[in-house]
């Protein structure tokens, strides 16, 4: 099973953060690999919400679709994605968002994935690798678009 683990510190609140991993159905403006995204249904269940959700992941010739559960847990800060059909033995995502400051957070983002299908796993194995290392720079820079770039560096960043 492959495993990836960051945290990253971003100019951006938790809450905002939250907000965008949270609008899945953005996703195929900006998240790497993803070409399509559909929420198959949603409902609340006490302080959270869970969707069923549909996403095609794309690369030259390759197209999988795999259908996944998604936790929001506002409260929290936290996402759970967990996976239902489609290509994988195995995944689960989870991410988790850490005020540090009003205008700066913690990005905690986890990934373990396994394809179902070892000929898959050679072809889509060291891309999947190499997207998922961008997955949260690309919501980084997804906030700077959505809710405006920082003027001056926060305090503890180094100014990019």
């Amino acid at each position: 099973m492959q495993t990836f683990q960051t945290t990253r510190r971003v100019r951006h609140s938790a809450d905002e953060m939250f907000a965008l991993v949270a609008a899945v159905e953005d996703y195929p403006k900006f998240v790497p690999l993803c070409e399509q995204l559909r929420v198959r249904g949603r409902e609340e269940t006490g302080d959270a919400q869970v969707l069923v959700a549909d996403m095609t992941i794309a690369y030259k010739f390759l197209r999988e679709t795999f259908a996944s559960r998604v936790t929001l847990e506002p409260r929290e800060r936290r996402v759970l994605v967990e996976y239902l059909d489609g290509p994988f033995r195995h995944l689960e995502n989870r991410w988790r968002f850490e005020a540090v400051a009003d205008t700066i957070c913690d990005i905690d983002f986890y990934i373990a994935y396994e394809f179902r299908s070892r000929s898959l796993q050679l072809l889509m194995g060291a891309m999947f690798d190499k997207a998922f290392r961008k997955f949260v720079l690309a919501f980084e820079e997804r906030a700077d678009v959505v809710y405006g770039r920082p003027q001056r560096p926060a305090e503890g960043l180094p100014a990019s």
